[in-house]
């Protein structure tokens, strides 16, 4: 029986997943709210949605609203999360899932509490490395893992400023300060999406940044932050090291992979550059690109994305990979001939948020799996700001039967 949903936020991003869910045949309507009324009139038009609503208190309170989907600014996440699930409605989020420890407990207890569907959009769970990684882990492949790397690499001048600008207004520096770890899921969500542990501890280091343009200056952050880079050593549960590198200040060209991947097993390993992906183990180097890379040529142009900085676009417009091509069949057809992103990813977000909901059913990023994508950054940014202090990161367990 399909579903409703209210979409919080109308700002750039929110478009392309609008006309996905309004598509998918889970969804009957998709209606609208944003602090700017005038967005979200925008985006119903555009889009064919159903309506908007005045402000997202009076979208929980509707009894025409069966869920909530928040696209809002990536730190106002967490409350708006546990307000919605305490009013009943099944929640998909874009990442992170919060940037507090006390946040992300509240949306574990809010989800526990009610047994409603929480879901954080997080696109690595289906880059096609961890794809291609979780597989090969499942096969036995990489004999016992033990080290894993993930790099989210995306500089502030390919798109970053316009987005912040768009979203911040007159203040938007004191916004685009946000700290490079707080944004952990795209890095964390790639190994560990493949690699069944967790975080337990971590080290960090932060780089101040030097471009004197206001954007990463403490005294006019809204979250206190100047790091514009940083990385991070974390151990994880059962042995082994994960390492993470966040970075907003880098000469590197995101436009060909902003997120890549390693893990390192005892009979295989996997390396990722932006242009090349390797399999490799004793006996040689296999190149596995024309496996994980996406289809230029299959990619659909989103009208959705044209207002949207040309450097900062290129992520939002992709096909599936080769690596994709058994699972994308249970992809319904309504969605398939629509623009994807990410790698491949938003039509899986789409469709696994619609079936957790309508099945009653986990979805693979629940509420407990984006708390171990989150949280270690979360500790991680602490321990920079510590100098590096070694920091243990508490783990909210796992999901109960109901």
């Amino acid at each position: 029986m399909a579903f409703t949903m209210g979409l919080v936020g109308a700002g750039q991003f929110a478009g392309q997943f609008a006309t996905l869910f309004h598509h998918h045949p889970g969804i009957s309507a998709v209606h609208v709210t944003d602090v700017v009324r005038s967005r979200a009139t925008e985006l119903v038009t555009s889009a064919g949605l159903a309506g908007t609503f005045d402000s997202f208190d009076e979208m929980i309170a509707s009894p025409a609203i069966d869920s909530i989907a928040i696209f809002t600014q990536r730190w106002t996440h967490g409350p708006l999360v546990v307000k919605a699930l305490r009013a009943g409605k099944h929640v998909y989020s874009a990442v992170p899932m919060a940037i507090t420890v006390d946040e992300i407990g509240a949306i574990i207890d809010a989800v526990r509490d009610t047994g409603l569907t929480y879901m954080m959009g997080e696109t690595s769970f289906y880059n096609p490395a961890t794809v291609y990684a979780r597989q090969k882990l499942a096969a036995g492949e990489f004999g016992r893992l033990f080290y894993g790397e993930g790099d989210y690499i995306h500089d502030m001048d390919l798109g970053f400023y316009e987005a912040y600008q768009y979203s911040g207004g007159a203040e938007w520096k004191s916004t685009a300060s946000y700290p490079p770890l707080l944004y952990p899921t795209h890095s964390i969500g790639g190994v560990l999406g493949a690699w069944p542990t967790h975080a337990v501890a971590v080290s960090a280091i932060g780089v101040t940044d030097e471009r004197g343009d206001g954007v990463f200056e403490r005294q006019l952050s809204q979250f206190d932050n100047d790091f514009s880079n940083a990385t991070a050593l974390f151990e994880v549960a059962g042995g082994g090291s994960m390492r993470i590198n966040e970075f907003r200040r880098v000469g590197y060209p995101t436009h060909l992979r902003e997120s890549r991947f390693r893990w390192f097993g005892t009979e295989g390993s996997f390396e990722q550059l932006a242009g090349t992906t390797v399999w490799q183990t004793r006996q040689g180097v296999e190149d596995i690109s024309h496996l994980v890379d996406t289809d230029p040529s299959a990619s659909v142009d989103d009208p959705a994305l044209s207002g949207i900085a040309p450097a900062l676009r290129d992520a939002f417009v992709s096909g599936y990979a080769a690596i994709h091509e058994q699972e994308r069949t249970r992809i319904p057809a309504e969605l398939q001939k629509l623009p994807n992103g990410h790698e491949g990813s938003h039509h899986f977000l789409v469709d696994d948020f619609v079936r957790a909901v309508t099945d009653q059913t986990l979805p693979p990023v629940n509420a407990w799996q984006a708390a171990r994508f989150t949280l270690p950054g979360v500790m991680a940014h602490e321990s920079a700001r510590r100098g590096g202090e070694r920091l243990m990161i508490p783990d909210m367990g796992q999901p109960n039967a109901r």
